[in-house]
């Protein structure tokens, strides 16, 4: 019990010194730099006019934002580069450089108050690091980029590299942790697969958050047929359109390279499954019903005749935006280049992945009473998906499946961005960045770690006599196949002081509940109640 309350009050101290805006941010110079890499639109994009030089920001904006998004933000594929190219010849899109980079990547709406929460980004792991004892610019740094573009475009290989030299330099010659989130984690990998040596030069841990390694299957398919959206509720009224995204999105490389990986062995292959109507030859004119599904590589054709006719209107001048296969032959040579990436010697991998949500797989389109009769309007139905574990956004197979050598993998309950803000990845990360003192709680073992989940005590001090009572829980995540699912196992503990001149007489009993969960792992109670009477 009383490593219990010193636990709580050393918690309560730190709390306190934090919140103290009279003192000067603590900052702990032995650290070793932290380079943050985010996901598709996890970065601010500025569009910058090429007479005036005026900067301003189309990524992200919630008011006023669809019009600006599709003058400055729509663009064409161009197979001679491999890069999009915006439709607006007077403007060129740039990622602010502020704070180290981390301006781009922090919120990515700073104009925004009420709601401000949904334009988060690496926010509250920024915070949390500051509290660490990072500093900007010298210990901890953002790298924002296009996420329009191919994530082995060469342009943005040479902007990484650039930052990579930076960041070893301002931290005094300190190699590297890279941080990166979902798509973040492909664009490190393709760097690593096309300079190893300016990698293994500058980097000594990468740690891979939510990463797609096989793709995001439902998901991308959905979006390339329907478009998506970015935030949720009153904003979207306010935010860019989903049709606008959808045309944006057909011109994205980085898009197609999300897509399934069709030569990964899934356990369960997606698919994209149409309800179809079939004519029948009846004078009646009756027809039939029918269910029609296609793996990866065959769905590719739905997905062309789909966007056949897709027309946009740019500025009063028709585009066509129709699947675009060049892009669609630039991400397979993409997926080759992840696949060939190795691990350097000196640099430890670790890969935290999201579980415990509904995560789409396979779509499908249509129903029964109204399936879909012409493919080119398939872009109004709405989708429904065959789902599987994951963070919402990226199955948890596909995330798993980073082909290197891992110091550890973990799941860890939670959504696709909101994993950014776990107390359970803060943990893991002060452990594997070498931050503060030891955690007693961490397990370093390949695949194992002991999370605490919730904490409560009471109190309740009456003439001479006092009641403690503590709930405690972790969750234990292992690779272990031998944990038993056979049913709860509980332990008691009981201990007793007999009082003198210096302690009161005490005595305390504790119940120890070890819960095995159906994915392996387990989960621990324990509840506990002293009990202290004054001498």
């Amino acid at each position: 019990m009383a490593l219990l309350l010193e636990e709580i009050i050393r918690s309560v101290e730190a709390l306190l010194k934090l919140r103290n805006r009279n003192k000067k941010p603590y900052v702990d110079p032995n650290l070793d730099p932290v380079l943050l890499v985010p996901g598709i639109a996890g970065s601010i994009l500025n569009a910058v006019d090429h007479e005036s030089g005026k900067e301003e920001r189309v990524w992200v904006r919630i008011f006023g934002a669809d019009h600006e998004f599709r003058t400055k933000m729509w663009s064409r594929f161009d197979p001679s580069t491999g890069k999009t190219i915006s439709l607006d010849p007077k403007t060129s899109i740039v990622v602010p450089q502020d704070r180290a980079g981390l301006h781009a990547i922090d919120v990515l709406d700073p104009d925004l108050i009420i709601g401000r929460e949904s334009v988060f980004y690496f926010h509250e792991m920024i915070v949390e690091m500051l509290g660490w004892g990072f500093e900007e610019g010298k210990t901890l740094f953002g790298f924002g980029y296009d996420f329009r573009q191919s994530n082995r475009l060469q342009e943005t290989m040479d902007e990484f590299a650039k930052k990579l030299e930076i960041v070893y330099k301002a931290s005094g010659e300190k190699k590297i942790n890279l941080i990166s989130h979902s798509m973040g984690g492909l664009l490190v990998k393709c760097f690593m697969a096309l300079h190893s040596d300016i990698f293994e030069k500058y980097v000594q841990n990468w740690i891979a958050i939510a990463a797609p390694f096989r793709g995001a299957p439902g998901y991308i398919a959905s979006s390339l047929l329907n478009g998506m959206s970015f935030v949720n509720g009153w904003e979207q009224n306010f935010f860019v359109s989903k049709w606008s995204m959808h045309q944006l999105l057909i011109e994205c490389p980085s898009i197609y390279e999300l897509m399934c990986c069709p030569y990964f062995k899934w356990e369960h292959p997606p698919v994209l499954e149409l309800w179809r109507e079939k004519q029948s030859n009846d004078e009646d004119e009756s027809s039939d019903v029918y269910l029609e599904s296609y793996r990866s590589l065959e769905s590719l054709e739905v997905f062309t005749k789909s966007l056949s006719n897709n027309i946009a209107d740019y500025c009063g001048k028709s585009i066509d935006l129709s699947f675009n296969w060049k892009i669609m032959e630039w991400a397979h040579k993409t997926k080759q280049v992840l696949a060939s990436a190795k691990l350097p010697s000196q640099v430890k991998f670790y890969n935290i992945y999201g579980t415990h949500l509904e995560t789409p797989h396979s779509v499908c389109y249509g129903n029964e009473k109204m399936p879909v009769k012409d493919l080119t309007n398939l872009r109004y139905f709405q989708p429904t998906y065959i789902c599987v574990d994951g963070d919402g956004t990226v199955p948890v197979e596909s995330a798993m499946a980073d082909g290197l050598e891992a110091v550890a993998r973990v799941g860890v309950p939670g959504e696709h961005r909101g994993i950014l803000n776990d107390h359970r990845v803060f943990r893991m990360l002060k452990k594997w960045l070498n931050v503060g003192e030891p955690d007693p709680y961490y397990n370093p073992i390949n695949d194992y770690v002991i999370l605490p989940t919730t904490f409560e005590m009471e109190k309740y001090h009456e003439n001479g006599l006092e009641v403690a009572s503590v709930k405690e829980s972790w969750d234990i995540i292992s690779d272990d196949n031998n944990i038993s699912t056979a049913g709860s196992r509980i332990s008691s503990i009981s201990l007793s002081q007999p009082g003198n001149d210096q302690n009161p007489q005490a005595e305390a009993r504790a119940t120890l509940t070890v819960e095995p969960q159906n994915d392996g792992t387990q989960h621990v109670k324990l509840n506990a109640v002293s009990v202290s009477v004054d001498a």
